[in-house]
C-alpha cells in the first residue's frame, strides 16, 4: 500500500475517535447534571378537563416536575379540589391557580365569568344570531336599528343603523358554554355575552329600545372600526329635506315704521308773458300773466 495513503487513513481515524470521545463525554456531563437537579412534586390533570368542569380528586395526580415551576402551580390537591375550570386543561398539564374559579364560586357558567365582567343574556332568533354561528368563544358587534328619541317629524332621515358594542366575546349559546372545536352552528334562542357593568347597561336598554344584529367578527381582528352609522335616507341617495318658507320682510306683531315724508318744494311763480301786435305803422306790446297751466 502507498504509504502516503496509510499516513491519511491513520490521520482520519485518529480525529474521527477523538471528536467520538469529545462528544461522548459532553453527552455523558448533560445526563449527569440532569440526574442531579432536584425535582418538584406539583399537580397534574390525570384526564383533560372542560371548561366550568367541577374537579374532583379522581381528576389530578401528583408528578415529579425538574426545574423551574411554572407561575402559579399548585402542589396541594387541596387547593385545587373543588373549584371550577375556567380554561381548558389538558392530560398532564399542570394546574395553574389562573386556570380556575375562586374557591367557593363552583362550578358552571358563573364561575367561568372574570372578575370585575358581567353575562348579559341577549334574545336572537336565525337572523340575529348569524344563521346558529354564534357560539362560545366567538366574538361579535352589535348592531343597533331605530328611530331616535325627538319632536314628531324632526328626524327627516328615518330609520337609522350604528355599531353600538365591538369585539365582545360570546359566553355561552343557549345552555351550552363548551367551545365547538368544528364551529358547528348551533340554533338557540338565548346567548350569553361577557361584557363590563357599563356595557351591560348599554346593552339592556338597546335590547329594550332598538332592534339588535349581531355581526359576526374573526377572533384575531381585534381592531375596533370607526363607523358614523347609516340612515334610511342615505340608501335612497342624496335625499335633502325640504326647504323652509321665507321669513316675512316683517315679522307678525311687529310695528312697522312708516317712510318719512317728502318735502314738495313749491314751484317759483312764472314769468309774465309779453305779445306783441302790429297793426300797420303801429306796434302794441301787450303783457299777460303766465298761467300754472301754460298757455293752450
Amino acid at each position: 500500500m502507498n504509504q502516503r495513503l496509510l499516513s491519511v487513513l491513520i490521520f482520519a481515524f485518529v480525529v474521527s475517535a477523538g471528536a467520538s470521545l469529545l462528544l461522548y463525554r459532553l453527552i455523558a456531563s448533560r445526563v449527569t447534571a440532569n440526574a442531579k437537579q432536584p425535582t418538584t412534586q406539583i399537580i397534574v390533570a390525570s384526564r383533560n378537563l372542560d371548561l366550568g368542569t367541577l374537579i374532583r380528586e379522581a381528576d389530578l395526580r401528583a408528578s415529579d416536575w425538574s426545574g423551574p415551576l411554572p407561575r402559579g402551580s399548585l402542589l396541594r390537591k387541596e387547593d385545587v379540589v373543588g373549584r371550577g375550570v375556567m380554561a381548558a386543561i389538558y392530560d398532564g398539564e399542570p394546574i395553574l391557580e389562573n386556570r380556575l374559579a375562586p374557591k367557593g364560586a363552583g362550578a358552571g357558567l358563573a364561575a367561568t365569568i372574570p372578575a370585575g365582567m358581567r353575562a348579559v343574556a341577549v334574545r336572537v332568533n336565525d337572523i340575529v344570531g348569524v344563521a346558529g354561528f354564534v357560539v362560545p368563544g366567538m366574538r361579535v358587534d352589535i348592531l343597533i336599528s331605530g328611530t331616535p328619541p325627538g319632536p314628531q317629524g324632526s328626524n327627516p332621515n328615518g330609520t337609522l343603523s350604528r355599531t353600538l358594542l365591538q369585539n365582545i366575546e360570546v359566553l355561552s349559546a343557549g345552555q351550552n358554554f363548551q367551545k365547538d372545536a368544528e364551529g358547528k352552528p348551533v340554533q338557540v334562542q338565548v346567548v350569553n355575552l361577557l361584557v363590563t357593568p357599563e356595557q351591560a347597561e348599554i346593552l339592556s336598554l338597546a335590547s329594550n329600545e332598538t332592534r339588535l344584529q349581531l355581526v359576526l367578527r374573526n377572533p384575531l381582528d381585534t381592531v375596533t372600526a370607526k363607523t358614523t352609522g347609516t340612515s334610511l335616507a342615505s340608501l335612497y341617495g342624496s335625499v335633502k329635506p325640504p326647504e323652509p318658507p321665507a321669513p316675512s320682510p316683517h315679522p307678525v306683531g311687529a310695528r312697522v315704521k312708516s317712510p318719512p315724508p317728502i318735502m314738495m318744494t313749491p314751484p317759483r311763480p312764472a314769468a309774465p308773458v309779453a305779445v306783441e301786435v302790429i297793426n300797420g305803422n303801429k306796434r302794441v306790446e301787450s303783457k299777460f300773466p303766465a298761467s300754472s297751466e301754460g298757455i293752450q
